[in-house]
């Protein structure tokens, strides 16, 4: 009977609140994300300043036009990333394949010659490539996607080259004494452990790249360097201001999340 008397009279634990618990720890999580805030600020500032005509008119009253409207910021910022996601994954994909051949034993007599002209793509001037590209392919994005890739070389083939030598001996002799061939070696022992500094390279690739499309506007592309450019033409100083803004915060947007992917990465390693 005591039994039968202490289970009707225990309390049934409330569900309710063990429902929302996870939610609130989520909700409390995204509260405190400086990358959350980082992406909301960015959004903010594309679609608000269409409407910041009287800040800017009161910062700048000598310019009769003090907002750049001849596109959205929101179409120039899908350009702009795309035109860096392109260029980026092409360059990534060639960096890594060249990174991997010439720490291979047969293509380690190129290693010199592909870091020489890694090296010359990044040291030559996009403009001037933009130059010679345009007679070639015309206006557009085609020319401005052939800079970046080769701008955004150099830093992915280097990044792959470190990481993959970074790897010790003593572990591949390991692989080799399991049985592993190299190509199995490579893919479950080394591309592994080189993954953070590969990562490294990609990240600053891309950022340049964030930065170094902005030119891109000046062979026809519509790019986030749309209003830098008409504002370095026109004299017209809230169109640079705006557009440097927003490829500012871009790039720390993008800084950030490859930052919240490489500590994962870290770990796993």
């Amino acid at each position: 009977m005591g039994k039968v008397k202490n289970a009707t009279n225990a309390q049934p634990q409330p569900t309710a609140d063990r429902a929302t618990m996870p939610i609130n720890t989520a909700l409390r999580g995204l509260l405190c994300d400086r990358l959350f805030w980082t992406v909301a600020a960015l959004l903010a500032l594309v679609l608000g300043l269409p409407a910041s005509g009287s800040l800017f008119a009161h910062l700048f009253p000598a310019l009769e036009r003090p907002v750049y409207l001849q596109e959205p910021f929101t179409q120039l910022l899908w350009q702009h990333c795309k035109l860096v996601g392109l260029s980026s994954l092409v360059a990534t994909i060639i960096g890594s394949l060249a990174g991997i051949a010439v720490t291979r034993a047969a293509g380690q007599a190129f290693k010199p010659m592909v870091d020489t002209l890694a090296t010359m793509g990044q040291t030559f001037p996009p403009v001037a490539v933009l130059a010679v590209a345009v007679p070639l392919v015309g206006f557009g994005e085609l020319p401005a996607l052939i800079a970046l890739t080769l701008y955004g070389l150099l830093p992915v083939l280097q990044g792959t080259v470190a990481g993959l030598q970074a790897v010790p001996e003593p572990m591949q002799q390991a692989a080799r004494g399991l049985g592993l061939s190299p190509w199995q070696s490579l893919w479950q022992l080394e591309v592994p452990m080189a993954l953070p500094v590969w990562l490294a390279g990609v990240r600053a690739s891309v950022i340049i790249n964030i930065g170094t499309a902005a030119i891109a506007s000046t062979v026809g592309a519509k790019t986030l360097g749309s209003p830098i450019i008409v504002g370095l033409s026109g004299f017209n100083t809230a169109y640079i201001l705006q557009g440097a803004l927003v490829v500012g915060l871009l790039a720390v947007v993008t800084d950030m999340a490859f930052e919240r992917v490489a500590s994962r990465v870290a770990w796993q390693a």
